[in-house]
């Protein structure tokens, strides 16, 4: 396969619907249209070898380009979200572009290979202290407080933290548009509101008459996706973290240290943004990695646990 591959009509046309779709309907990121338009015209690349158009490929042919991309050596992670591209186009030709009733997706049931799902890292409280305590007065330095602040404080997505506007920041809340375009709102705790409030009193020198962003970069535009990932990846490092920084690290510790101090999943769910509380239960594991650690520090017979002994 190469990456100079251009479709015939009948197979781009659509993958452009589809993209027009999810952009303006489902309203998903730039880089997530991306990566579902990557997958597709590597699928088709394959596919146009062996059937004339999408609603010709089979369910074999799919476990096919499956067992091909097996022997290309291609990791689990990487097929199963081609796989999972595919699915989701069938889906919406079968509820936009089909009127044959008898039409099912061939990609229904066909699943990729098996792999471990990692859990999610996290900083432990010490670490976000220590990541957190910038007292650099440069006006940059503070914007990045505010926003490390802010992640923390409030489990935002990178794209969320980028995206906020000077109104949907009040009465110590932060209204956020999620995932698929849904809205929520989420409490901001003190010290995030205190860093906020430091950086908006010099943000006017980043901000051109009009524009709303609350975070801004040198050139006067809303701050992007990679440039927040780099300055956080300095800031590990300025800050002695033993291991690397980035965005969804500080929301993934948000979630592990609030369940650690709550319990409470559903709410937690609420506040991530999650449309599924199986989507939030891996934090249940990371919990109980905590708790684990605790429970053989200081039970007196806690190397028991993981002895074969019997008990008399």
């Amino acid at each position: 396969m190469t990456d100079r591959y251009a479709p015939d009509i009948q197979w781009q046309q659509p993958i452009d619907d589809f993209m027009a779709y999810l952009r303006f309907e489902k309203r998903y990121s730039a880089h997530t249209l991306s990566q579902y338009k990557t997958q597709l015209l590597q699928a088709a690349e394959y596919f146009s070898q062996h059937a004339s158009d999408w609603l010709n490929v089979s369910s074999e042919q799919i476990r096919r380009f499956s067992m091909h991309l097996r022997s290309k050596q291609y990791n689990p992670r990487s097929i199963n979200l081609k796989l999972s591209c595919i699915r989701s186009l069938y889906k919406f030709l079968k509820a936009k572009h089909t009127t044959h009733s008898s039409f099912s997706n061939p990609g229904e049931g066909i699943k990729g290979p098996k792999f471990d799902k990692p859990l999610p890292k996290n900083l432990d409280v010490d670490q976000m202290t220590q990541l957190l305590s910038i007292n650099d007065d440069d006006v940059l330095a503070i914007r990045d407080k505010a926003m490390m602040e802010l992640m923390y404080s409030s489990g935002l997505r990178i794209s969320e933290l980028v995206n906020v506007n000077l109104g949907d920041i009040r009465d110590g809340e932060i209204r956020v548009l999620g995932k698929g375009n849904k809205e929520r709102v989420i409490p901001v705790g003190g010290k995030a509101l205190k860093a906020l409030e430091s950086w908006l009193a010099l943000r006017a020198q980043f901000a051109n008459e009009g524009e709303v962003a609350v975070f801004l970069s040198k050139r006067k535009q809303r701050i992007s996706i990679r440039h927040v990932r780099e300055r956080m990846k300095v800031w590990g490092l300025k800050q002695g973290i033993s291991t690397p920084i980035h965005p969804h690290k500080l929301r993934h510790s948000f979630a592990s240290h609030m369940l650690e101090s709550s319990g409470d999943l559903r709410a937690i769910q609420e506040m991530l943004g999650h449309t599924s509380l199986s989507a939030t239960q891996v934090y249940t594991h990371v919990d109980f990695q905590h708790l684990a650690k605790v429970y053989d520090k200081a039970h007196p017979r806690a190397k028991k646990r993981h002895s074969n002994d019997d008990e008399h």
